[in-house]
């Protein structure tokens, strides 16, 4: 699952083609995850916008 693979210290900015590489789908499905988990605050959107939009973990 990638919420693992970002737990298990993933390097780098995450950004959804990123994602979509990595979890194999597309990159609207990559976006709706994305989207998923930042309403259920384990991710946040780093500074920034536009094609250049990041993601981080919610560490507590």
């Amino acid at each position: 699952m990638m919420l693992n693979k970002l737990l298990d210290g993933f390097h780098g900015k995450l950004t959804s083609s990123k994602w979509a590489v990595i979890t194999k789908t597309s990159q609207d499905t990559a976006v709706r995850d994305i989207h998923d988990l930042i309403e259920r605050g384990l991710l946040v959107k780093e500074e920034g916008g536009g094609r250049s939009t990041s993601y981080r973990l919610v560490v507590e």
